[in-house]
């Protein structure tokens, strides 16, 4: 284990009202923290994302493991949907491990896919030296801050069904009528794709087909990339920048 640390915060929900609080608030099933890890989402209630993270179930408290940059937006929101309920919330100094080789024994399954391996909340932190970026691409699995946009992306284009991130049965959240109807009366059509790459460009780079608006580029690995597009526009000479991209959609 290297010590390269994941830049993620850890909060805490305790309290008597703590599953019933965070049930009607984020986008997957809360009753289900204590099977394993949980990965969700909150949202606005335009359905739009604005923070993911993976929840467990120890004890008396729910942890949130929530990317650094998120984490204290994502609290003050918490803070203010917190109302009446009794529930307590809080910035922990736990920290997050990752890793793909052999897990330690108080680590769960990333929920996302196989390949992500094991995630560990607890004392230190750090980082197996595991290459995310190329399983992410081989997988088209978004991340928080790149991917994944406050106030911008709808999560079923991020694929957070494909991704175990999201339950319609389990009721009413905030955000939940948009990502239903999204499911059930529409065919979606602009979302996260794998994509050949000749060439790079930065992260957030506009695409373009045969010169018009078609989507952007995101993380690249060895030939392949992440991209959003929009799917009857992803036709013929696909451009981000200097790059040139195939779609096989």
């Amino acid at each position: 284990m290297n010590d390269t640390k994941p830049a993620r915060r850890v909060l805490a929900v305790s309290g008597p009202d703590r599953a019933k609080f965070m049930q009607g608030l984020v986008s997957n099933d809360v009753n289900r923290a204590g099977e394993g890890l949980l990965w969700a989402a909150m949202l606005t209630p335009q359905g739009k994302y604005l923070a993911d993270f993976f929840l467990r179930e120890t004890g008396e408290r729910l942890l949130l493991d929530v990317a650094e940059a998120l984490a204290g937006p994502l609290l003050q929101r918490l803070t203010m949907y917190r109302l009446r309920a009794d529930v307590a919330l809080e910035m922990t100094d736990l920290q997050v491990t990752r890793g793909t080789g052999a897990a330690p024994e108080d680590a769960l399954a990333d929920p996302r896919h196989p390949a992500l391996g094991w995630r560990r909340i607890g004392a230190g932190g750090g980082d197996d030296g595991t290459d995310w970026d190329a399983i992410r691409v081989a997988h088209v699995i978004p991340e928080s801050g790149i991917e994944l946009v406050p106030n911008e992306t709808y999560i079923l284009e991020a694929g957070f069904e494909r991704l175990n991130g999201v339950d319609f049965r389990k009721g009413c959240y905030v955000g939940q009528e948009v990502t239903a109807r999204m499911k059930h009366k529409t065919t979606l059509k602009k979302g996260l794709v794998q994509v050949e790459i000749e060439g790079a460009a930065p992260v957030g780079t506009p695409i373009t087909a045969a010169g018009k608006p078609a989507g952007t580029l995101y993380t690249q690995s060895a030939g392949r990339a992440i991209a959003y597009l929009r799917f009857d526009r992803a036709r013929g000479d696909l451009r981000a920048g200097d790059a040139r991209l195939v779609w096989h959609g």
